[in-house]
């Protein structure tokens, strides 16, 4: 599980994050609005953590920006703001839960953990309904894509590949993104076993004079989506 934790206080979040590590997550730091909300749009994140009142740019901007392009990755808000009107701020700006600072430390992993349960129960529910970009249509629970008409066969791996893309349509998804996707944090295959993966799914979805999907972005990963998607 990937989180991100965005706050400018050093002696909160740098042993925060050590916390988190050892409790099993993969931890990345910002301690700006503007670093943090760059990160949160680019990554492929379980959680995000963010502080209310960052420089550069608040948590608030971040989530109201987050929720505008379609992103639902759980936000909590970590604030010394305690008002009535400020966790209706918060909550309609897209947070999910809200942690009031001075905090137990067992009560903000006891928040973490129920966020990540409920994405995964979100994520689990999705994989049996039908996902949509462009005119992919992609049938998780039977591996099977549609485009223009024609009938697609998956194998497993490269229908959870294409539903990685397609939940993340317009992000770019580095290598090492995919690969903790797809095999988790065993033993990984070598970047030519992906390559080879993603040639094999580009040329079932993407035939004769049909729009690219899957676009290259050399030296970091791939994008995914039609050009209007993406720009």
């Amino acid at each position: 599980m990937r989180i991100l934790l965005v706050d400018d206080e050093v002696e909160l979040t740098d042993p925060l994050s050590r916390v988190l590590t050892r409790e099993g997550y993969n931890v990345d730091v910002a301690y700006d609005g503007a670093a943090g909300g760059q990160l949160a749009t680019q990554g492929s994140y379980d959680l995000l953590i963010l502080d209310w009142m960052l420089p550069q740019k608040t948590g608030l901007e971040i989530a109201v920006q987050l929720r505008r392009t379609g992103q639902t990755t759980p936000i909590l808000f970590l604030t010394a703001k305690d008002t009535v009107d400020d966790r209706v701020a918060g909550l309609d700006a897209g947070a999910d839960d809200y942690l009031v600072k001075p905090f137990e430390l067992r009560e903000l992993l006891a928040r973490v953990r129920a966020l990540l349960r409920r994405k995964a129960a979100d994520m689990s529910l999705v994989a049996t309904q039908r996902l949509q970009v462009a005119d992919l249509e992609l049938d998780c629970e039977n591996q099977l894509a549609y485009r223009q008409g024609r009938i697609i066969e998956l194998s497993e791996k490269e229908c959870q590949l294409l539903a990685f893309f397609m939940h993340h349509a317009g992000q770019l998804l580095t290598h090492s993104q995919i690969q903790q996707h797809l095999w988790g944090d065993g033993d990984q295959p070598s970047s030519n076993v992906l390559a080879a993966l993603i040639r094999l799914l580009r040329r079932k979805i993407e035939v004769a004079n049909e729009a690219p999907l899957i676009h290259t972005v050399y030296g970091k990963g791939y994008r995914f989506g039609t050009t209007g998607d993406i720009l």
